[in-house]
């Protein structure tokens, strides 16, 4: 079996993991679902390469408003690498005390929202502490981690506690250990990592439990949709509702900050 026969053939493992999780996926959905109904957002945070997972969300075609996605750059900007905004300093804000805690203060947060958190290790403290606060506030997280790497880790958080420690569900990428996948002869570390796989799985997986429960509630979801499949007019008109409805539902979250 070659390398990349090899990758693909783990891969399609990766599938049967997240089939398992149906059940965790719809209970997801349901509160995802509940929080959009009632004209709020499910906030969506990733550091590091989980951003991939915030993305994966909205905005893209396929996807549909009432996801806040939280992304600070000094936490995911990695094509510098070296340098000024590198990657060493984003690993090293990735695991800074208090950093959380500032970046949730820009939001009005309700008990009607919910959460959604990537983080492969389940063990920076960025992440953890955004769960923390998101708990603090009496509001639903959904975690997606590789489980069996972060059983296999080490917290960074002071308090030794992991993602999955102030999370409602956990769902599982199904990625290995250290997550990549795939041994070459001749050398000593594996390469092909697998948790973005799963995890984009199990956030479509999600997205469309979300898009069949708003319409049957009678709340069809403006989806980001190609010209090639709506038509170009149909495309513009969906694109523009959209971000419309985007801008209208943030605007809630900022409309009562600092207000007793």
């Amino acid at each position: 079996m070659s390398p990349s026969q090899n990758y693909l053939t783990k891969c399609r493992g990766l599938v049967d993991i997240v089939s398992n999780q149906i059940d965790c996926i719809q209970q997801a959905a349901d509160w995802f679902s509940k929080s959009i109904l009632s004209g709020r957002m499910v906030h969506l945070f990733g550091s590091g390469h989980s951003r991939i997972l915030v993305e994966e969300m909205w905005p893209r075609y396929g996807s549909f408003p009432g996801f806040n996605p939280i992304v600070e750059l000094s936490l995911t900007f990695h094509n510098q690498v070296v340098g000024a905004n590198g990657q060493r300093q984003a690993m090293f804000l990735e695991n800074t005390h208090g950093l959380a805690e500032k970046i949730l203060r820009n939001y009005d947060l309700t008990k009607t929202d919910s959460a959604l958190i990537a983080s492969s290790s389940g063990c920076n403290v960025v992440p953890i502490e955004i769960a923390q606060g998101f708990k603090d506030k009496g509001i639903k997280v959904v975690a997606i981690i590789s489980r069996e790497h972060s059983e296999s880790s080490e917290s960074r958080h002071k308090s030794e506690k992991k993602l999955q420690d102030f999370s409602d569900l956990v769902l599982d990428t199904g990625a290995p250990k250290g997550d990549a996948m795939t041994e070459i002869d001749g050398l000593d570390t594996p390469v092909s990592p697998g948790s973005t796989v799963g995890g984009c799985m199990i956030i479509n997986a999600i997205k469309a439990e979300v898009a069949d429960r708003l319409t049957k509630a009678g709340q069809p979801p403006n989806v980001l949709t190609a010209g090639a499949i709506a038509g170009k007019e149909r495309a513009t008109e969906l694109f523009e509702a959209a971000y419309d409805e985007h801008s209208r539902r943030l605007a809630k979250l900022y409309e009562n900050l600092g207000k007793e």
